[in-house]
């Protein structure tokens, strides 16, 4: 009797440490097969459970990363299964390789960054064509920053000219401006500076103008006029439409007069455009809850971020060079700001 117990006891060890070894295979704790998050993010979406989604942004201290929080929070709120996540990054450039690589499912970026991307140019050396976009949000404008006395673009020959870092987003609006205005680098004394360095270099009297691509009133500008009477260079309608002719993802904008002090006349400019893109792999239904809880719920935007105010449905096609995600862009049909 003894022993056919000891014998039962046994057998009930070895079934319960087989049973042990399967469920811990199943968690991915020993398997060779490697993680399962993938499969189990699949599953969960079939199953129609909540997708995690990461946003990527930009620094911490940036429009984007406090827009992008704020956007996360309104979407979770109004759009059934997702549950999206602001992440800080380095901004417009490394928030295209996130979305390409799947790292990242939407991000905030420039349109004019999106479409070298898509085309692959300027800052891209290959084409991304997986990425998509979903919405124009607000106008970034390009600002030419010089002494008082320099007042059109003519007058920034053979000056000491910050044109952005070397390869950045700001210096290939600079040289596209330039050169639609019949100016090159050969004309101007060009120096590679990022916009803190330019702001510096200005107040220290070592660079003449430069050029900046940002919101207004910008923080920075407005320090600069604390200690220096400054002007913001006009880019007369002919040179701008020409800037647009050619690079579709630029719109004109004007500077009301006061924006800065000093600077008591409209200016006209062109500017570029912070959007939302995402992956052309995301599905349909996903982005179209997205951009409905987006422009739904513009209200609630504006009331929690000061961008907000500037964001508006009539306005969400400006400046897109690329196509739209099929979740965005049947939403924005239904809302008849696509045809």
């Amino acid at each position: 009797m003894k022993r056919n117990s000891k014998l039962a006891l046994l057998l009930v060890l070895v079934m319960l440490a087989t049973v042990f070894v399967a469920c811990n295979k199943q968690e991915g704790g020993s398997s060779s097969e490697g993680p399962k998050e993938s499969t189990e993010s699949t599953e969960s979406k079939e199953a129609g459970g909540t997708q995690n989604i990461i946003m990527a942004t930009g620094g911490t201290t940036g429009t984007y990363y406090s827009l992008g929080g704020t956007l996360a929070q309104i979407m979770n709120s109004n759009a059934e299964g997702v549950n999206i996540t602001a992440q800080s990054t380095g901004a417009s450039v490394e928030n295209v390789r996130l979305l390409a690589t799947g790292d990242a499912e939407l991000a905030l970026l420039q349109n004019d960054v999106l479409d070298y991307a898509y085309n692959g140019k300027e800052l891209f050396d290959a084409k991304v064509e997986n990425v998509r976009a979903v919405a124009s949000l607000y106008p970034e404008i390009i600002q030419i920053v010089g002494r008082e006395d320099i007042k059109t673009l003519e007058d920034l020959k053979g000056k000491k000219v910050s044109v952005g870092a070397a390869g950045s987003g700001t210096e290939a609006n600079a040289k596209q401006i330039l050169a639609a205005a019949g100016i090159s680098y050969d004309d101007i004394d060009d120096r590679y500076l990022t916009f803190s360095e330019s702001a510096d270099a200005f107040k220290d009297g070592q660079i003449d103008a430069f050029f900046v691509t940002a919101g207004i009133p910008n923080a920075s500008i407005q320090d600069i006029t604390a200690q220096h009477k400054i002007s913001i260079i006009d880019i007369p309608t002919e040179v701008a439409q020409s800037v647009i002719a050619d690079y579709p993802f630029y719109i004109e904008f004007t500077i009301p007069a006061g924006t800065y002090p000093g600077v008591d006349t409209d200016i006209n400019t062109v500017a570029v455009l912070a959007v939302l893109a995402t992956n052309a792999e995301e599905s349909e239904d996903t982005i179209y809850n997205i951009t409905k809880a987006l422009y739904e719920h513009l209200d609630t935007l504006a009331d929690s971020h000061a961008k907000g105010k500037e964001i508006m449905l009539e306005k969400a096609a400006d400046g897109i060079s690329i196509p739209f995600h099929p979740g965005a862009e049947k939403y924005l049909k239904e809302a008849g700001v696509l045809k």
